[in-house]
C-alpha cells in the first residue's frame, strides 16, 4: 500500500537525527491542531434523553398507554407501560456501547510518546506531538501517530487491528526523498501508524500525520459519524400504527356522531366509540415486534451468534451479500507446517532441524514458532551470532556451535533470496524456484533453508552468503476452518453473494477462494486499488462478477459495501479488527469475530460470533429467516382477526343494531389474540435447509398474494360474524344471546388461524389453540359467567353454525402458506 506525504511538512527535516524547537511544535501545533485521534462523543443522561425521544416508537406506547389509562383499561394500559422499558433499555445500551466502543478504541493509542525537542529527547503527552515531531519507539510500545521510519533496529509491528492481518509486518527505514519533489508516495513498509504496536527492536518515526489525518482517526471519525437506519420492518410497523391511530380516531368520532344521529344516547355513543378505539388500536404490533426480536436473541445466542443489536434479528434473515474476511473466519487464522520438500540426501527431519537453528521463539513470529513446534526437542547449541531477518536482507541466518572448531551457519528466508546464496547451478535453482511458484498459486507461504559449514578459525564473523548447501523448502498455510467450504457452498446455493476480502496478495487470495468454492473453483479476483478504479468508471455493476478483493484497504471495504446495498443488496459484513469498525457501522448487519476480534470491532457490530466461524454466520441466517417468517405469520393472524374486529365493532352499531362488543368482551378477546400472537408462532422450528433468497426488489412484509389472502379472510369472518349476530338477534331481539353466537363465531375463527397458521408443530400452539375454544365453551354456557359478561347459553345448533362458519371462513389461511411455499419453490428453481 502507498501512501502520499506533503513535502512541505518534512521541509528541512531530512536529517534523522533532527527535531524540533519549541517554537516550531507550537508554531505546527497552531497549523494542524492537537494530535487527537479519538474525540469522545457526548455523555451523561442529556444525551441520553436525546438519543431516547428520537425513537417514535416509544412516544407510539407511552400516547397509546395514557389512552387506555384514560379510558379505565388498566391492564392495557400497563401492558404498554412495561413494554417501554426493554425499549429504553436498548437506548441506554445502545448509549453506553458507543462510550465503550470509544474507550475501546482509545485503548489502542500511546498515551505518552518519547519526541526530541530542543535537541534533548523528552516524554510529552502524545496529543502534543505534531507533523515534522522525531519520535523514538521501543518493543512493546504503541506508535502514537503516523509517520515515516528514518531508522529502524530490528522493527516487527502488530498491524492486526489496523490491516486486519495477523501476522508481524517487518519495517525498514526511508532512504530518503528525490530531490525537487513536493510530495511522494512512500510504501507501507516505511510507516508506522498510530494504533498499531512495535513487536520487536526499536525505531525513529518522523511524524507526518496526526488526529483525525492518521488512518486510524479516519476509521474512528467515520465509525463515529455512522448510524443504522431504521430498517423496513421498523418502518413497516411504525407506517403501520401511524395509519391505525388515524383511522381509529376518526372512525371513532363518526362512529360516536352516527349513534347520536340514530337517536342514542350520549352514554351509547361514547361506550360505542371507547369500545371501537380499544379495538382497532394497535398495541399488539410493536409488543409483539418487541417480543419476536428478544426471543431472535436468544434462539440465534443457541447458535453462537450474539446479538447486540435486536434489530439485526430481522435483517439477518433478508442477507443476499456476505462480504468476509478470511483470516479466522474462513480459515484457522493460524499458520500451520504444511509441507516439507528436503534437498537431494537430506531428510524431512534435517530440514526441519536447520530451519529451527535458524528461528528463535522470543519474535513472537508465527512461522518461528510454527517451525519450532515442529521440529520439538533438539540437542542445545551455543548461538554465536544471529543475523535478523529484515525486509531488505529477506533472510535470517544464525552461527552456531556444533562441536570443537566446528561451526553451522543456518539459514532461512524468501525463496528467491536463499537459492541464489546456494552452490545450485541455475537449471537446478529455476526448477526449485517452479515449485515454489506452484505453492504460492495454491495459497502456501515457503521459505527456503541452506546451511554451510564453517571453521572456526577461518571465520571473520560476518554472514555467509555465497557457496551454502540448499536443503530444501517449507511451506505453510492457514489451514481452512472445517465446514467453511460446506458453508460457502450452502449460502450460494441460496443465491447468497459471497466476497471474500483480504489483504493477502492476489494469487494467494484467488487460491483460498478456490479453495473455499467461490467462482465454483475459479473466482474472479481484482486488487484494491483495481477495485477503486473500476467502481469510479463502471459503478458498481461490475460486483456481480466478483468474488475476491485482494490487497483491500480500510476505506475500500467500506467503499465495497455502499457500492453493493446501492446495487439493492441486503450486506453482511464479518470483520475483526479496527480496519473494519467502518464497514461493520454501515453494513446492514456486522458481524464480529469473538475470539480474536478488537473491542472496538465487537462493541460496534450488530452480531459476535462466538466461534469466528462463516458456518455460524449461514446457520445464523438460517434462524434468522425462520424468525422473521414466525414474525411474518404472527402479523398475519393478528391482521385477519384485527379485521373482522374493527368492521363488526364498527358496522354493527353504524347500522343501527344494538352494540356487539362492549368492553369486558374486548378484553377477553384481547386475552385471546395477546398470548396467541405471541406464544403460538414464536417456536416454530428452523428449517435445516438455506432456500434461496428474494432479491431485495422483490422482498416485501407480505407479498400481494398474502395481503390479499389477509384481506379476503378477515372479510369473510366478519361476515361470518354479522350474519351469526344477526341471526341470532332475530326478531325479539335477543341481544345478549346474538352477541354470544358473534363471539363464539369469532374465537372459533381466531383458534383455526392459529392451527392453520403454526401447523400445530409445537405444544404451545396446541395449548393455546384448546385455551382458546375452552374459554369460549365455558364464558358462554356457564350461565352465572355468561350473565356476567351479558351473554346467554347457545344451543347445539348454535354451536354447530358458529364453529361450521368460523372454519370456513378461516380455511383461506391455507393459501396463505401455499403463497409462501410456492416462491420458496420458484426460487429454489430458478437457482
Amino acid at each position: 500500500m502507498l501512501r502520499s506525504v506533503p513535502l512541505d511538512r518534512l521541509k528541512d527535516l531530512a536529517d534523522p537525527e533532527r527535531g524540533l524547537s519549541s517554537a516550531e511544535a507550537e508554531s505546527r501545533r497552531a497549523a494542524f491542531g492537537r494530535n487527537d485521534i479519538v474525540v469522545a462523543p457526548p455523555n451523561g443522561w442529556r444525551a441520553l434523553a436525546r438519543d431516547t425521544a428520537r425513537d417514535p416508537m416509544l412516544w407510539f406506547l407511552l400516547a397509546t398507554g395514557t389512552l387506555f389509562a384514560a379510558l379505565g383499561q388498566a391492564g392495557e394500559a400497563a401492558t404498554l407501560f412495561v413494554a417501554i422499558v426493554p425499549l429504553v433499555a436498548m437506548d441506554a445500551y445502545l448509549h453506553w456501547r458507543t462510550q465503550a466502543s470509544t474507550e475501546g478504541l482509545s485503548g489502542r493509542l500511546a498515551a505518552v510518546a518519547t519526541a526530541l525537542r530542543d535537541g534533548e529527547r523528552r516524554q510529552l503527552p502524545a496529543a502534543e506531538l505534531v507533523p515534522g515531531d522525531l519520535v523514538f519507539v521501543v518493543a512493546g510500545e504503541a506508535f502514537p501517530a503516523d509517520g515515516v521510519l528514518m531508522t529502524v533496529r530490528e522493527a516487527k509491528c502488530d498491524e492486526s487491528a489496523l490491516s486486519g492481518e495477523a501476522y508481524p509486518v517487518h519495517k525498514s527505514a526511508l532512504a530518503g526523498f528525490a530531490a525537487g519533489q513536493t510530495d511522494a508516495a512512500i510504501d507501507s513498509r516505511h510507516w508506522a501508524f498510530a494504533g498499531t504496536r512495535l513487536l520487536t527492536g526499536g525505531a525513529a518515526l518522523r511524524v507526518v500525520f496526526t488526529g483525525g489525518e492518521t488512518l486510524y482517526g479516519e476509521i474512528v471519525r467515520s465509525a463515529q459519524a455512522g448510524r443504522h437506519a431504521r430498517t423496513p420492518l421498523q418502518q413497516a410497523v411504525a407506517h403501520l400504527v401511524g395509519v391505525l391511530l388515524t383511522g381509529a380516531v376518526m372512525v371513532c368520532l363518526l362512529l360516536a356522531a352516527i349513534r347520536l344521529q340514530q337517536g342514542h344516547g350520549l352514554l351509547d355513543a361514547l361506550l360505542s366509540a371507547v369500545t371501537l378505539a380499544i379495538a382497532v388500536l394497535p398495541e399488539e404490533f410493536p409488543v409483539v415486534l418487541t417480543f419476536f426480536l428478544g426471543v431472535g436473541v436468544y434462539r440465534l445466542a443457541r447458535r453462537q451468534a450474539l446479538v447486540r443489536r435486536a434489530v439485526a434479528v430481522e435483517n439477518i434473515g433478508r442477507i443476499t451479500c456476505i462480504c468476509s474476511d478470511k483470516t479466522g473466519t474462513l480459515t484457522a487464522g493460524t499458520l500451520a507446517l504444511a509441507h516439507l520438500y528436503p534437498a537431494d540426501s537430506i531428510d524431512d527431519r534435517e530440514l526441519l532441524r536447520i530451519a529451527a537453528l535458524a528461528s528463535r521463539r522470543e519474535t513472537g513470529d508465527l512461522l518461528d514458532l510454527a517451525i519450532l513446534d515442529n521440529a520439538g526437542a533438539m540437542a542445545p547449541a551455543q548461538t554465536l551470532a544471529t543475523f535478523p531477518f529484515t525486509e531488505d536482507r529477506r533472510r535470517e541466518t544464525c552461527i552456531l556451535r556444533e562441536g570443537p572448531d566446528r561451526l553451522l551457519a543456518a539459514m532461512k528466508g524468501a525463496p528467491e533470496t536463499v537459492l541464489a546464496m546456494t552452490g545450485l547451478d541455475a537449471e537446478a535453482r529455476e526448477a526449485w524456484q517452479r515449485r515454489v511458484d506452484q505453492l504460492a498459486a495454491t495459497g502456501h507461504k515457503v521459505i527456503a533453508c541452506a546451511c554451510r559449514r564453517l571453521d572456526e578459525a577461518g571465520w571473520a564473523g560476518g554472514e555467509p552468503d555465497r557457496g551454502l548447501g540448499f536443503v530444501g523448502l517449507l511451506a505453510f498455510e492457514d489451514p481452512l476452518r472445517d465446514g467453511a467450504a460446506d458453508a460457502v457452498r450452502d449460502a450460494r446455493a441460496a443465491g447468497i453473494k459471497v466476497i471474500m476480502v483480504t489483504g493477502d496478495h492476489p494469487v494467494t487470495a484467488r487460491a483460498i477462494g478456490a479453495d473455499i468454492g467461490l467462482g465454483d473453483g475459479k473466482p474472479v479476483v481484482v486488487s484494491g486499488p483495481e477495485f477503486e478504479r473500476r467502481l469510479a468508471s463502471d459503478g458498481a455493476g461490475f460486483l456481480a462478477g466478483i468474488d475476491v478483493i485482494a490487497r483491500a484497504a480500510p476505506g475500500q471495504k467500506l467503499a465495497l459495501v455502499r457500492s453493493l446495498q446501492q446495487a439493492g443488496e441486503i450486506v453482511a459484513v464479518t470483520g475483526d479488527g479496527v480496519n473494519d469498525v467502518p464497514a461493520l457501522q454501515g453494513a446492514d448487519v456486522g458481524i464480529a469475530m469473538g475470539e480474536r476480534g478488537t473491542q472496538s470491532a465487537r462493541e460496534v457490530a450488530a452480531i459476535v460470533l462466538l466461534d469466528d466461524n462463516f458456518r455460524t454466520i449461514v446457520r445464523a441466517i438460517a434462524e434468522g429467516r425462520q424468525l422473521f417468517a414466525n414474525l411474518q405469520l404472527s402479523f398475519a393472524y393478528l391482521l385477519m382477526i384485527h379485521v373482522p374486529l374493527v368492521l363488526t365493532a364498527a358496522l354493527v352499531p353504524a347500522a343501527g343494531y344494538p352494540l356487539l362488543y362492549l368492553p369486558a368482551h374486548i378484553v377477553w378477546l384481547e386475552l385471546i389474540i395477546h398470548p396467541t400472537a405471541l406464544l403460538v408462532f414464536q417456536e416454530l422450528p428452523t428449517r435445516q435447509r438455506l432456500d434461496p433468497v428474494e432479491p431485495r426488489s422483490a422482498v416485501h412484509f407480505f407479498s400481494r398474494r398474502q395481503w390479499l389472502v389477509v384481506a379476503v379472510v378477515g372479510v369473510l369472518i366478519a361476515l361470518v360474524v354479522m350474519l351469526g349476530y344477526e341471526r341470532s338477534l332475530g326478531a325479539g331481539r335477543d341481544v345478549e344471546h346474538a352477541r354470544a353466537m358473534a363471539l363464539v363465531a369469532l374465537i372459533v375463527a381466531s383458534a383455526v388461524l392459529a392451527a392453520s397458521l403454526s401447523r400445530l408443530r409445537t405444544w404451545t400452539a396446541g395449548i393455546v389453540v384448546i385455551a382458546s375454544l375452552g374459554s369460549a365453551l365455558v364464558c358462554v354456557q356457564v350461565a352465572p359467567l355468561a350473565a356476567l359478561l351479558h351473554l346467554a347459553p347457545l344451543h347445539v345448533d348454535d354451536w354447530i353454525g358458529a364453529v361450521v362458519g368460523g372454519l370456513g371462513a378461516a380455511l383461506p389461511t391455507l393459501a396463505f402458506r401455499v403463497g409462501r411455499r410456492g416462491r420458496k419453490l420458484r426460487s429454489r428453481a430458478a437457482a
